[in-house]
């Protein structure tokens, strides 16, 4: 590897491998944790893989403490990690000179040799910061007891710290259910117009910006779901509806936020109906004179004899056919909240394809469940978010809706996602794949008494533009067909390219959540498009999607990414999380001090722990929350099996403390 610079406040390193004298120099690998700081930046996963088996302090150079530090604090916030950004971020905080500068930053990048083993040179990082942490604590030990003036308080305190340090010490145990700070809505991704109402709104309700973030996109899908659609590559085109849901507890003012947000997209609905009342009128009208008068003809004929009786029934005939070819122009609708799916469908049909159910409540949950027919009935949820062909049969006809675009924007408590989580119907049938999820930290509490309100200007040109928006795609019958630039294609397929190994059922990042992972590079095209309209109000319809545009959909679906993994751990759709919670009460009640494989599989139900297999990832998740350590006793012959590993158990589970 590349020689890293040595700032002069660092003093001078000489790595353990070289032929140098290292009896007096800690044991350290500079090379690993070149790689591991490398890693970080070159690939986002291996932030989560690193960090799962090391901390920034096992660092041998306090540089790369410094750099891996800097790393975790910008992917938290939801940013890009690259030695650009990196090093920018290093400078405004005034450790850039500190690390060796912007070059050695991308000497770290080039001197990686894969990023497929980052978690592997973090083992070795950590292993040798374990043993000097032991030499330290014997060292300290030692100087304790060589001095001549050292109080038997000294010598205690000596014992104390050196054994926090050594590895036979049990540390306090991670709780299973602690969640990683989640980022928050990366506003500046939305079009300014949108970011800057966005952002006064939150300000103005004293609420997490995530819920009027996430409800934004859906108001722009009701203003274009179904009027557009994104042309991905060959024939997968993806429409511009989306689910959303954004889960805050109660006090968190979501009627507010929904209220304001939604505001325009009702005042459109309105202009649409009183432009459509003059027409609907007149065809009521027409159609009301028309069957009268075959009614009328219908009465005549039948009262008619002989040879002109059947030229009045053909007459009547003719009249009663031009009556029922009569259509009268629905009623013109954006929006519904409470209704059943027959009722949505209906509406649907009636829209030409576009609705949105939007609500500040979950009970569209309860109604999809079978609240009112006892039935759950979920089909045209699931066409509608699709764009799969629909088909709606009344009493008096039967109708097909070609492509339905349904748009789902819903803010609830964080309990109805727990619930919704235990219909095994929903989750069956992929209706939780397809929605969007945010689960924004609540600020009751913490909030300001007196904010500032929203501007006039910025509040008048948001509404100006989404009633804009929505009035100008109203008539179209065949959708708009957005592509993408080649730029912008390849930024979506870098994103598919990061996101497939992700997906993989054993050992992959999103393996448990593949449902909804599956469907998150046509969530991110979607968000695009829409993206893309609100950037081009008057002729987005006329311009292909830029590279641009597509990064900022990717930043908002990396965002919802986190936000999922989160949501689908309350939603217990981690059976390796649920497990490692059994297996805990089981430990917890069984008092053991150590346990083997054996012994503790038969402890465990057949139902939830069918083989041994199962048994692991659960083991693995208790291993690195510190409530237990895997020890494989020696061979006692050289000869058969290898012994089967046991299991030290926390103290704290011994004593029911957990």
């Amino acid at each position: 590897m590349t020689a890293e610079p040595v700032p002069e406040e660092y003093g001078a390193v000489v790595p353990m491998r070289g032929g140098a004298d290292t009896t007096s120099m800690p044991p350290h690998d500079l090379e690993a944790e070149q790689a591991i700081v490398g890693a970080m930046m070159l690939a986002p996963d291996a932030i989560a893989e690193v960090s799962a088996v090391m901390d920034p302090a096992d660092h041998y150079r306090p540089a790369h403490e410094t750099i891996h530090c800097a790393i975790i604090e910008l992917h938290a916030q939801g940013r890009p990690v690259d030695p650009i950004t990196l090093g920018h971020h290093l400078d405004q905080v005034g450790d850039l000179a500190r690390v060796g500068g912007r070059a050695y930053l991308h000497t770290l990048v080039q001197t990686v040799p894969t990023t497929a083993h980052a978690s592997h040179y973090a083992e070795i990082v950590h292993r040798l910061a374990r043993r000097r942490r032991s030499i330290e604590a014997g060292t300290r030990i030692v100087q304790a007891g060589m001095a001549p003036d050292a109080t038997e308080e000294d010598l205690r305190e000596a014992l104390a710290l050196g054994a926090s340090t050594l590895p036979g010490v049990w540390a306090e145990p991670i709780p299973l259910n602690h969640q990683p700070k989640l980022p928050p809505f990366p506003v500046h991704a939305l079009p300014t117009w949108l970011a800057d109402f966005t952002a006064a709104v939150a300000e103005e309700t004293q609420t997490p910006v995530d819920m009027a973030g996430a409800l934004a996109l859906s108001v722009l899908a009701t203003a274009a779901g179904g009027r557009a659609v994104v042309q991905v590559r060959g024939r997968w085109r993806e429409p511009t509806n989306l689910f959303v849901v954004v889960a805050l507890g109660p006090a968190n003012r979501k009627s507010a936020v929904f209220a304001t947000m939604t505001g325009p997209l009702y005042e459109a609905e309105r202009m649409l109906l009183n432009a459509a009342t003059a027409p609907i009128v007149e065809a009521e009208l027409t159609a009301k004179m028309a069957q009268e008068a075959a009614d009328q003809a219908a009465a005549k004929a039948a009262k008619t004899e002989g040879p002109e009786k059947d030229l009045l029934v053909a007459e009547a005939i003719a009249l009663a056919q031009a009556a029922e070819a009569l259509t009268i122009p629905p009623r013109p609708r954006l929006l519904a909240d409470d209704a059943t799916p027959e009722v949505i469908a209906t509406l649907l049909a009636d829209q030409g394809g576009r609705l949105a159910v939007m609500s500040a409540e979950g009970g569209i949950f309860d109604i999809i469940a079978g609240r009112y027919s006892g039935t759950p009935n979920m089909e045209v949820f699931l066409k509608g978010h699709a764009g799969d062909r629909l088909r709606v049969d009344r009493r008096s006809r039967e109708e097909y809706v070609e492509a339905p675009a349904l748009t789902m924007g819903l803010a609830v408590q964080p309990t109805v996602i727990e619930d919704i989580g235990k219909n095994r119907g929903f989750d069956g049938r992929g209706l939780l794949a397809r929605f969007l999820y945010s689960l924004p930290e609540s600020l009751v509490g913490h909030r300001k008494i007196d904010p500032d309100p929203v501007p006039e200007a910025i509040a008048a040109r948001y509404e100006r533009n989404v009633i804009a928006l929505t009035l100008s795609l109203a008539d179209w019958t065949d959708p708009a067909v957005l592509p993408l630039t080649p730029e912008a294609g390849a930024a979506l397929n870098a994103f598919a390219q990061r996101l497939e190994p992700q997906l993989r059922a054993k050992g992959g990042r999103l393996g448990h959540i593949g449902k909804w992972a599956g469907k998150l590079v046509g969530a991110t095209a979607r968000i695009a498009g829409l993206l893309h309209l609100a950037g081009h109000l008057e002729d987005g319809y006329g311009k292909p999607i830029s590279a641009a545009t597509t990064k900022a959909a990717v930043e908002l679906a990396d965002y919802f990414t986190q936000h999922a993994l989160t949501v689908f751990d309350l939603m217990g759709a981690d059976a390796a999380l649920s497990r490692a919670r059994t297996l805990l009460e089981v430990l917890a009640a069984s008092g053991w001090e150590s346990v083997s494989r054996r012994d503790l599989f038969a402890k465990l139900s057949r139902s939830e722990f069918p083989t041994i297999a199962d048994l692991e990832p659960a083991v693995a998740l208790l291993e690195e929350h510190g409530y237990l350590r895997s020890e494989t006793p020696p061979r006692t012959g050289k000869r058969g099996r290898p012994p089967a590993p046991r299991y030290l158990i926390h103290p704290q589970l011994r004593e029911a403390q957990v």
